[in-house]
């Protein structure tokens, strides 16, 4: 470059520079969303029984699936059926999101999705989920589920929370009456729903829909019960609210009509102390 006075000067592109800085930004950015992409991605954790079955090709034989989807939903199983010994956990899904970082080693219920099985019916399969499962995560947890289950025979029922503020109805007067239930299924599914459908325009959301929409697809027997409710965490009214939604599993669950008062407390009273906001 030549200045007023004749002298010229070697000077570099700007241009070229900024070119170099915005490719390694790009190059950074493409590595970081990598990294992200592989933390975000669901894991399955299967007991080393379940593991070597399913490395050698075998899935697992299911005619019932249970997903409990909410804090009132799986409390409800935890009350009313894993309370016995007739339980064993092969399982659990680890996901980590903006709102629930579980720990790949941890089987809390309250961090990850736990899985359960009958021991004397292994065909029985139940999942308890309290985590939150991002809207990229759906896909892949429901994929990945699923396709270590035999779809031939099996059933789906799934047991969702939802606030009672969500429910649309020209009659407002109705939701008074909290809890109550709604069902929603799939084509496949041919059995006798236990309450009302779904009323237009209320629809499905999360996880219970990413469900329902692989059994739609893949053409499984699968059953929604959204139980609409005036209480954010665990309540012992709301978690009866569930229960004819399983009434006619009750064969393969044996469900515990009557629980102690000592459970009842041990799932509702801990997490009533743990949202007190003085606390």
């Amino acid at each position: 470059m030549a200045t007023f006075f004749g002298e010229v000067l070697s000077v570099c592109s700007r241009a070229v520079e900024e070119d170099d800085d915005d490719l390694d930004e790009n190059e950074e950015d493409e590595q970081i969303r990598r990294e992200l992409e592989e933390k975000r991605e669901v894991q399955l954790l299967w007991s080393p029984e379940v593991s070597e079955s399913l490395k050698s090709g075998n899935k697992l034989q299911c005619s019932d699936f249970i997903l409990a989807v909410g804090h009132n939903a799986a409390r409800f199983l935890s009350v009313y059926v894993l309370t016995s010994a007739n339980w064993d956990a092969v399982g659990h899904a680890s996901v980590w999101n903006e709102r629930s970082r579980a720990v790949t080693e941890q089987t809390s219920v309250d961090s990850a999705c736990v899985f359960y099985r009958r021991k004397d019916d292994p065909s029985v399969l139940i999942c308890q989920v309290t985590c939150h499962v991002a809207e990229d995560q759906l896909f892949q947890w429901t994929e990945k589920v699923f396709d270590c289950l035999q779809h031939r025979e099996l059933n789906v029922t799934v047991l969702s929370d939802c606030p009672v503020a969500e429910f649309k109805t020209a009659d407002y007067l109705r939701c008074s009456s909290a809890p109550f239930l709604r069902s929603l299924h799939s084509g496949a599914f041919s059995g006798q729903s236990v309450c009302r459908s779904l009323e237009q325009p209320n629809i499905v959301t999360g996880l219970p829909a990413a469900v329902l929409n692989h059994c739609e697809v893949h053409r499984i027997a699968a059953v929604v019960y959204q139980c609409y409710s005036d209480v954010i965490g665990p309540d012992s009214v709301t978690m009866e609210t569930y229960k004819p939604a399983l009434t006619k599993l009750d064969k393969s669950i044996q469900l515990d009509w009557s629980p102690s008062t000592d459970v009842l407390r041990k799932f509702v009273t801990n997490t009533n102390i743990q949202s007190n906001l003085y606390i």
